[in-house]
C-alpha cells in the first residue's frame, strides 16, 4: 500500500470509511522502516504497534476513540516510555529501561496515537548533525551522503522518509528547527514551558523544549493541542490557557513581519537567501506588512548559548557515574577510578567536550567572567526580542546558514558545527517559539527551510502564517 492521505484528519476519515486498515497502515510503516534501515532513523522499533492498531481501529468503529486515533508517532530517544529502552543514543545508558513515561508521550498515548519506535539522535541531544550517536549517524533521506541535521535528526528524517506520520523531537538551540530545514519538513519548537519536560532527559534545563515534526502544518497543530499545558510534575511548565491551534489555523490574518539585517548577512548561502527573499516578496504581495527591525546583540548569541548550555550540561550529566545505572567500567579499582573510567569509556567526544567546557565556566576562578556574564547577556538578548515584538507580530529568518552538509565535513571543526545554529539559538535564549517550514530546494535538490519566530505563547500566529505560506 501507499500513503494516500496528506494529514491525520484525512487518514482518520479513510479508516472510518473502511478504505484503509489501520493495522495494515502500521505494518506498512514497519516494513518501510525495515527497508530503509540504512537511514538509521530508529534506535528501537516497537513491533507490538500493529497489535495496538487493531484495538484502536475497534475503538474508531465504536466511536470511543481519542483525538489522535491511529496517528503513527516516532519518539526521540531522550523521552521516557515505561518499560522501553531510554539510551539518549549514548553507550553510558546502553542497558537502561525507563520506569515511567514522559508527560508529552503519555498525552499522545491517551489520545490513541500509536508509538512505533524511538528515534536516533546526537548523544544526549548534543550536536547539529546526528553524527554524535553511539548508534551511528542518521542519513539524510534526500541525499544519503549528507547529514539530516541534529540533534533530532532521526525524528526529522523519519518523517521526511515516510517512516511515521509524525515524530517528537527536542530543541535546546535549534535541534528541531535545523533538522526540519535539512530534511524538508515542518518542525516546531514551542515556547519554553508550553510543553511539559517531565520525562525528558535533561541537557540544559532552562533551554530544552519538546515539539513535533510533520509533513503537514495541521498535524503540528493537532499534536500541539494535545501535548501543551500545565503539568504538576514539571514546575517549569506554564499555567497558561492552551488555544485550539487547529481551529484558527485557516484564518487569513495579515501580520506585521519583521526582517532583521543581522539574519541575512555574511555566511548565509546565496541560494537560501534568494529563496527566502522571494518568499518575503510574496508575503508583501499577499498583504502582510514587512517591517525592518534590528538585533544589536545578535553576534553574542552563539557564545552566550554555549557558555550557559555547557554549564547546565556539566551539572545535569554528573548523575551518569556508573554507580547507579547504565554502563560501568570493568576497569574499576577505586570508586574514583570507577567514576573516571565509566565516564571516559562511555561518553562520546562531543559530550565530553561540553562537560569540560561547562565545568570550566562554572569553576571558581571563571564563574563571574563567563557564566554570570552570559546570564546577563541572555537577558539583553531577550530585551532585543521584547523591543522587536512591540513593532511586529512575527520575525522571519533563514533557519540555517546553508543546506545539509556532507557526513564528516564538520566533525573536526567544532566551531563551524556550532555556527550551524546561528539563527536558531536566540529563540531558546529568549524562551520564544519558532517553526521551520520547507520553502524550496537548492540547485542540488536539497531542502531549504525558513524560520518564523513569535512572542512567548503565540504559537498560534506561527501556525497560521505557516499554513498561508
Amino acid at each position: 500500500m501507499s500513503l494516500n492521505y496528506k494529514n491525520h484528519s484525512e487518514k482518520l476519515d479513510l479508516i472510518k470509511k473502511g478504505e484503509i486498515s489501520l493495522a495494515d497502515n502500521v505494518r506498512y510503516f514497519l516494513k518501510k522502516i525495515e527497508d530503509n534501515k540504512h537511514l538509521n532513523c530508529y534506535n528501537f522499533v516497537f513491533e507490538d504497534a500493529a497489535e495496538k492498531a487493531d484495538l484502536i481501529e475497534e475503538k474508531i468503529k465504536n466511536g470511543t476513540v481519542g483525538k489522535l486515533a491511529g496517528m503513527v508517532v516516532a519518539v526521540k530517544d531522550v523521552l521516557a516510555i515505561e518499560g522501553k529502552a531510554l539510551t539518549c543514543s549514548s553507550k553510558i545508558l546502553g542497558n537502561f529501561e525507563s520506569l515511567y513515561t514522559s508527560t508529552s508521550v503519555q498525552k499522545l498515548i491517551n489520545e490513541d496515537a500509536i508509538i512505533i519506535g524511538k528515534t536516533n539522535c546526537d548523544e544526549f541531544a548534543m550536536g547539529s548533525s546526528n553524527e554524535n550517536s553511539a548508534f551511528g549517524p542518521v542519513l539524510n533521506p534526500h541525499d544519503n551522503k549528507r547529514v539530516p541535521g541534529g540533534s533530532s535528526g532521526g525524528s526529522a528524517a523519519a518523517v521526511a522518509a515516510g517512516l511515521c506520520d509524525v515524530s517528537l523531537g527536542t530543541d535546546t538551540g535549534g535541534s528541531i528547527r535545523q533538522p526540519a530545514a535539512f530534511c524538508g519538513v515542518f518542525g516546531l519548537k514551542p515556547t519554553y514551558g508550553r510543553v511539559s519536560r517531565y520525562g525528558l532527559t535533561a541537557f540544559a534545563s532552562s533551554f530544552d523544549s519538546v515539539g513535533p515534526f510533520a509533513n503537514d502544518v495541521e498535524d503540528i497543530a493537532k499534536v500541539m493541542n494535545i501535548i501543551s499545558g500545565k503539568d504538576e510534575n514539571d514546575s517549569t511548565s506554564a499555567d497558561i490557557p492552551v488555544p485550539d491551534f487547529l481551529s484558527g489555523i485557516n484564518e487569513n490574518k495579515k501580520f506585521r513581519i519583521g526582517i532583521a539585517k543581522e539574519f541575512f548577512g555574511e555566511g548565509l548561502d546565496a541560494e537560501i537567501k534568494k529563496v527566502i527573499e522571494l518568499k518575503i516578496e510574496e508575503l508583501k504581495s499577499a498583504g502582510h506588512k514587512i517591517v525592518e527591525i534590528e538585533f544589536p546583540h545578535n553576534e553574542y548569541t552563539i557564545a552566550t548559548y554555549y557558555v550557559l548550555t555547557t554549564a547546565e550540561a556539566s551539572s545535569n550529566l554528573a548523575r551518569y557515574d556508573g554507580a547507579r545505572y547504565g554502563y560501568r567500567s570493568k576497569e574499576s579499582g577505586s570508586l574514583i577510578n570507577m567514576y573516571n573510567n565509566s565516564r571516559s569509556e562511555a561518553f562520546g567526544d562531543e559530550v565530553k567536550r561540553r562537560i569540560m567546557l561547562g565545568t570550566y565556566v562554572l569553576s571558581a576562578g571563571y564563574y563571574d567572567a563567563y557564566y554570570r556574564k552570559a546570564q546577563k547577556v541572555r537577558r539583553i538578548i531577550k530585551n532585543d526580542f521584547d523591543k522587536a515584538f512591540e513593532k511586529v507580530d512575527i520575525i522571519l529568518t533563514p533557519t540555517t546558514p546553508d543546506c545539509a552538509f556532507k557526513l564528516g565535513e564538520k566533525t573536526n571543526d567544532p566551531l563551524s558545527m556550532y555556527l550551524e545554529d546561528i539563527y536558531t539559538t536566540s529563540a531558546n535564549l529568549a524562551g520564544i517559539p519558532g517553526i521551520s517550514i520547507p520553502v524550496g530546494k537548492n540547485s542540488e535538490g536539497l531542502p531549504i527551510g525558513m524560520q518564523l519566530l513569535a512572542n512567548q505563547f503565540e504559537e498560534e500566529k506561527l501556525l497560521q502564517l505557516s499554513k498561508q505560506i
